[in-house]
């Protein structure tokens, strides 16, 4: 009775959202998800146009971050266009947009431990720094970060069609919330969680400390260690925005059931542009506009070739 309650109350949620949405909070968050994405698509083009970005680690871990940001986005928008435009969404459809949704934030989170990973060789392993982060070591690590990004999804469908494989259109938003009902989802979602955002923030921390410990010292250059010290300290709040969003489903099912529909839609909206919209659009520009060989000829191609192009020079440790 009381899961029937809670279907009832989301459903109708959902359909107050639907109503309540004006154009102006849609273009809120349609006009510049659609414009990072060209933006996210001008890097890409731009790391595709010089060998150097697709050799060195930093270029190919960038470039991963931008793929799956941009995927990330696409699905968070077509989740947030179809509750606009009220499209009944095949249960299989939801499934495959809920939990590439889940596997690309896990994906995301890991590659942030990689990056940090690759700034602590460069500046505490100088030397060793290509050996280290090669081309081949590079994808592998890649490979393994979507092997252990998808392990809890593939986990989550197995369950889902072992209890529950009827084709059905839900008449209500695509979420988590709606379609992942049982306790085991939640218990493997709480689970994976941890694990990962206790992982990273270690990673993070260590290489963060280590980086600066290896600052002080008389044999380091003080400038590349300056730089690997805030890239790593964007790493950091970039996790605890991940860690913020995690947020949002459990906001969610509380305002499903413990307020009015005006506010719940009000607080539902906020947390999805605040947590979930803004964060994919500014982090990939963030990164590539620190990256002064990156920034020019990225400037290029976003003013379709009528800017000026100074000569991409690679500080290898930076």
């Amino acid at each position: 009775m009381k899961m029937s309650n809670f279907n009832e109350s989301a459903s109708n949620l959902t359909l107050g959202l639907i109503d309540q949405n004006t154009p102006m909070k849609a273009s809120l968050i349609v006009t510049p998800s659609i414009v990072f994405l060209y933006v996210n698509g001008v890097m890409i083009f731009t790391l595709r146009k010089k060998a150097v970005f697709q050799e060195m680690s930093r270029y190919i871990l960038f470039g991963h971050m931008l793929w799956v940001d941009t995927l990330s986005l696409i699905f968070s928008l077509s989740v947030y266009i179809c509750a606009v435009c009220r499209f009944l969404i095949i249960r299989n459809i939801c499934l495959f947009l809920l939990v590439s949704a889940k596997a690309l934030f896990h994906v995301s989170i890991l590659n942030l431990s990689l990056m940090s990973l690759e700034r602590y060789v460069a500046i505490c392993f100088p030397l060793r720094h290509a050996e280290f982060t090669s081309f081949k070591i590079t994808h592998t690590a890649i490979v393994v970060v979507w092997v252990l990004g998808l392990i809890q999804c593939l986990s989550e469908v197995i369950i889902f069609y072992s209890f529950d494989s009827a084709n059905t259109v839900l008449n209500s938003f695509c979420t988590r919330i709606i379609l992942f009902r049982l306790q085991i989802y939640k218990s493997i979602d709480i689970a994976f969680t941890c694990i990962f955002f206790v992982l990273v923030s270690f990673v993070i921390i260590f290489t963060y400390a280590s980086i600066a410990a290896v600052a002080k010292t008389a044999a380091c250059d003080k400038l590349s260690a300056k730089k690997a010290n805030k890239t790593v300290l964007l790493h950091l709040i970039q996790l605890g925005l991940g860690a913020m969003s995690i947020l949002v489903g459990v906001v969610q099912e509380a305002i499903y059931l413990s307020t009015n529909y005006l506010t719940a839609i009000n607080v539902m909206y906020f947390c999805f542009v605040v947590f979930i919209v803004f964060p994919k659009c500014l982090s990939p520009l963030i990164y590539g506009m620190r990256d002064q060989a990156f920034c020019c000829l990225f400037k290029y191609y976003f003013t379709f070739g009528k800017g000026k192009v100074k000569p991409v020079l690679i500080e290898l440790h930076v």
